[in-house]
């Protein structure tokens, strides 16, 4: 679908698209394809998208033969998927917000790929909440801010490494990426684009998920702090001179150099 088609389309239904929403479709053939090829569909597979649009990604996926559950937020832009493409059995189209479908539904994931342009106003929160399903997803190809890509790659010491890092791939080992030019996109955004592979490949063990949460959200709770005194509020001073010793830390150490390795070490620590 050109950006002509897609301008014609939305303007004869009264449709304004919305920057605050982060609406913004991409339309070039060869990056869509693209996504579809990392993906690695097979027939049947179960994909969930998220933020469809005007669905040219959806008739790609599922032209690759796959079954489709396409959650859109806005009523309009559902209703227009439904027109195009509803007469395909094996795509479902569910008016919902995407981030109150996985907080509330907590849907059991763990046979789905899930292919999306992810909206950039919630595509953060939205992989945050994938990555920490009881059952996440197996791989995500997923469309994002080229800044939000660059943050879920980052090594330990690297500007972009922080919080969304760490609970990205307390699940998830980055694969792939691909930036993808502005003008790829209805209507063309003011930033960049990046396509990232993520698959499934836990970095925690699922006992030690508690405390590693609590662990990484307090060593980030204020940037270039010490993690050492941001922790006491939450462990005995003692208990973690141990853990930093037996891991190997210093006790000047901040946050934004420890890796997820060390990370892991430490909750393993502190959790007995």
């Amino acid at each position: 679908m050109k950006p002509s088609e897609m301008r014609s389309l939305l303007e004869s239904e009264g449709i304004r698209l919305s920057r605050r929403l982060g609406q913004h479709f991409m339309h070039d053939a060869h990056q869509l394809d693209r996504m579809v090829a990392v993906a690695e569909l097979q027939e049947g597979m179960r994909v969930l998208e998220i933020g469809p649009g005007l669905g040219p990604l959806t008739e790609r996926l599922l032209r690759a033969g796959a079954r489709v559950l396409a959650l859109e937020k806005d009523v309009r832009l559902a209703r227009l998927l439904e027109e195009r493409l509803g007469g395909d059995p094996r795509l479902e189209v569910r008016v919902v917000d995407a981030l109150d479908f996985l907080r509330e539904e907590k849907p059991d994931l763990g046979e789905w790929r899930v292919v999306s342009n992810l909206p950039y106003s919630v595509a953060s929160p939205l992989l945050v909440e994938l990555a920490g399903l009881e059952r996440p997803p197996v791989r995500l190809v997923v469309t994002v801010q080229a800044e939000v890509a660059d943050r879920i790659v980052a090594d330990a010491g690297e500007p972009a490494y922080g919080l969304l890092t760490l609970l990205i791939r307390q699940t998830y080992e980055p694969g792939q990426r691909f930036r993808i030019p502005a003008t790829c996109f209805y209507p063309v955004p003011k930033v960049e684009s990046a396509c990232v592979l993520l698959e499934r490949r836990p970095g925690v063990p699922a006992e030690l998920r508690p405390v590693f949460l609590k662990l990484v959200r307090r060593a980030f709770s204020q940037r270039r702090k010490q993690m050492f005194k941001l922790l006491r509020a939450d462990w005995p001073e003692a208990k973690l001179r141990e853990a930093f010793e037996r891991v190997g830390l210093s006790r000047e150490v901040r946050g934004e150099a420890v890796s997820m390795e060390q990370y892991v070490a430490l909750a393993r620590v502190l959790e007995t």
